[in-house]
């Protein structure tokens, strides 16, 4: 068996700096920053139109902005236990973003009742009157498309929404 010995280190050898490497022909040129794709940046828009959703719906039912009931078991939940289901399953462009077609729900009833069809129907009625439903239906056929600039401003318009339902809240 050979015997393994350590490196030891040349004396006479330079040290290195931790200088970055200059790329082939690029030369000292600083980095373009990287645009967010088109999915990572509708992925922020949902996020704000959840949290819009979400926190709407808590103060609508509770009047506290940390706590509200699942629009269709009404029961009581923290707002980071709810979710914003979709009265029209799928999440396609059409109905994604569509305020009167998506309410807070509990995990329950939004995953594993499916989105609890019936009573959410019943509740959609109950909230915006009779044939809205159908209403909701129709807008979910239609073809929609969204551009990045648009996305990017509902990321704004939400973040911008939610802060004002906090602030309105607070205030009365």
């Amino acid at each position: 068996m050979k015997r393994r010995t350590m490196l030891k280190p040349i004396p006479d050898a330079p040290e290195r700096k931790n200088k970055p490497l200059k790329g082939k022909g690029k030369g000292n040129l600083p980095r373009k920053i990287k645009q967010p794709s088109k999915s990572a940046i509708k992925r922020k828009a949902w996020d704000a139109f959840s949290k819009f959703i979400r926190t709407r719906d808590c103060l609508r039912t509770t009047g506290c902005p940390d706590w509200g009931l699942c629009s269709t078991c009404h029961k009581r939940y923290h707002i980071k236990l709810l979710q914003a289901g979709h009265f029209i399953p799928g999440r396609r462009n059409a109905n994604l973003f569509s305020e009167k077609g998506c309410h807070a729900q509990c995990y329950n009833c939004n995953i594993n009742l499916r989105g609890n069809t019936l009573e959410y129907r019943r509740q959609i009625i109950e909230m915006y009157g009779e044939g809205y439903d159908e209403i909701l239906e129709k807008e979910a056929k239609e073809i929609k498309k969204y551009s990045f600039e648009g996305l990017t401003e509902l990321v704004k318009y939400y973040k911008i929404a939610v802060e004002k339902l906090v602030a309105d809240s607070k205030e009365g």
